[in-house]
């Protein structure tokens, strides 16, 4: 049974969480999603800052699109808006997103005026900013895209408690890349 409380006291805590988020007192929250494998550049699990990342839906029917590259997944119809859908493993490289169950649409690009939704293996929910530890960054800063430059997209290496591997995925950045951009064969 929930513990119950005043609504003076409600109000209370209230107000004082809204004065420590403006503070920046709060612990910042990153969505983590799990995409490919970790020979990947990045790997395969991935934090998104929350101010960049977009809704987490199931996955709709997608419809394909002739003369794309593989890596483009589809066209996603989301509540009456037409997404343009790329395979995030099969863009860096990897092997197709498997359909099934888990899989996910991240939808990206709404915030910054692009409809495009990342095709991720699954979403693996929030995770506090503050439970993570700056790992080596080797594997980001190897990663190259082109003629040897580093990819802009990939952020920097994180440690959880559990000692797993993260990559942060910097969005403006993946929007911006000429490389992303260009589906056509």
């Amino acid at each position: 049974m929930a513990k119950r409380i005043s609504l003076r006291e409600f109000q209370q805590g209230l107000s004082e969480r809204l004065v420590s988020a403006r503070r920046g007192e709060g612990a910042q929250a990153l969505l983590g999603i799990e995409s490919g494998s970790d020979e990947l550049p990045g790997g395969s699990r991935w934090l998104i800052d929350l101010a960049d990342s977009g809704e987490v839906t199931p996955l709709p029917p997608l419809t394909p699109a002739p003369l794309t590259k593989p890596w483009f997944a589809g066209i996603a119809n989301i509540r009456g808006v037409l997404y343009g859908v790329v395979d995030f493993s099969a863009w860096r490289g990897g092997a197709s997103t498997p359909i099934n169950a888990q899989s996910r649409l991240l939808l990206v690009g709404a915030r910054h005026g692009v409809n495009t939704a990342l095709l991720i293996r699954r979403a693996l929910g929030l995770r506090a900013q503050r439970d993570m530890h700056a790992a080596g960054d080797a594997g980001a800063s190897a990663a190259t895209q082109g003629a040897g430059d580093p990819a802009p997209w990939l952020g920097g290496r994180f440690k959880d408690p559990q000692d797993q591997t993260w990559t942060q995925l910097r969005i403006t950045a993946l929007l911006s890349d000429p490389s992303y951009l260009d589906i056509a064969l």
